[in-house]
C-alpha cells in the first residue's frame, strides 16, 4: 500500500516555481534580481533586439534568462539540490566568473576577442546547468536555457558584438561597465 507524504517546503517550492514561470515581468524580475543585474539585463535586450532586428524574439530570449536564473536562485535558496549538484553549482559559478571576466578583457585589451573562446565558455556554462538543474526542472526549462543560449554563443552575434566599428559598440562598453561593477561587488 504506496503512502502519501505531504512536503509543504516541496510544495512552497514547487509553487514558487510555477508562480514565477509564470508571472516573469520586467517588475517582478526588478525585485528579485538588484540594479546592477537589472542593467546588464536591459543592454543585453537592447543588443539583441538590435541584431535580431525583432523585439518579441528579444523579448522572449531576456524572459527565458530571467526565468532560469530565478529558478534556479530559487531551488538553491530553498535547498534544493544534492551534494553532486553543489559541487556542480561551484564549478558553474567559478565558468560563470570566468566567462565575466573574458567578456570585459576582450572588450579592454585590443585584439584580443575570440569568438570561439566565448561561446566555448558558455557552452560550458549551459552543461553545468543542464546538469545542476536535470532533476528540478522540465525539458520546457531545458530548452529555455537552449534557446539563451543558443543565441548568446552564436559566433556571429558574438563578432558583430566585438567588432570595434560596428553599430554595438556603445551596448557592448554598457555591458562591460555593469559586468565589471558586477565583479567588483562579487555578484558574479
Amino acid at each position: 500500500m504506496a503512502t502519501d507524504v505531504f512536503n509543504s517546503k516541496n510544495l512552497a517550492v514547487q509553487a514558487q516555481k510555477k508562480i514565477l514561470g509564470k508571472m516573469v515581468s520586467k517588475s517582478i524580475a526588478t525585485t528579485l534580481i538588484d540594479d546592477t543585474s537589472s542593467e546588464v539585463l536591459d543592454e543585453l535586450y537592447r543588443v539583441t533586439k538590435e541584431y535580431t532586428q525583432n523585439k518579441k524574439e528579444a523579448e522572449k530570449i531576456i524572459k527565458n534568462l530571467i526565468k532560469t536564473v530565478i529558478k534556479l536562485a530559487i531551488l538553491y535558496r530553498n535547498n534544493q539540490f544534492n551534494q553532486d549538484e553543489l559541487a556542480l553549482m561551484e564549478k558553474f559559478k567559478k565558468k560563470v566568473h570566468q566567462l565575466a571576466m573574458t567578456v570585459v578583457s576582450f572588450h579592454q585589451v585590443d585584439f584580443t576577442f575570440d569568438r570561439n573562446v566565448l561561446s566555448r565558455l558558455l557552452n560550458e556554462c549551459r552543461e553545468l546547468l543542464h546538469q545542476i538543474i536535470q532533476r528540478h526542472l522540465t525539458a520546457k526549462s531545458h530548452g529555455r536555457i537552449n534557446k539563451v543560449f543558443d543565441h548568446f554563443s552564436d559566433c556571429d552575434f558574438l563578432a558583430a558584438l566585438y567588432n570595434p566599428f560596428g553599430n554595438f559598440k556603445p551596448h557592448l562598453q554598457k555591458l562591460c561597465d555593469g559586468i565589471n561593477k558586477m565583479l567588483d561587488e562579487d555578484n558574479i
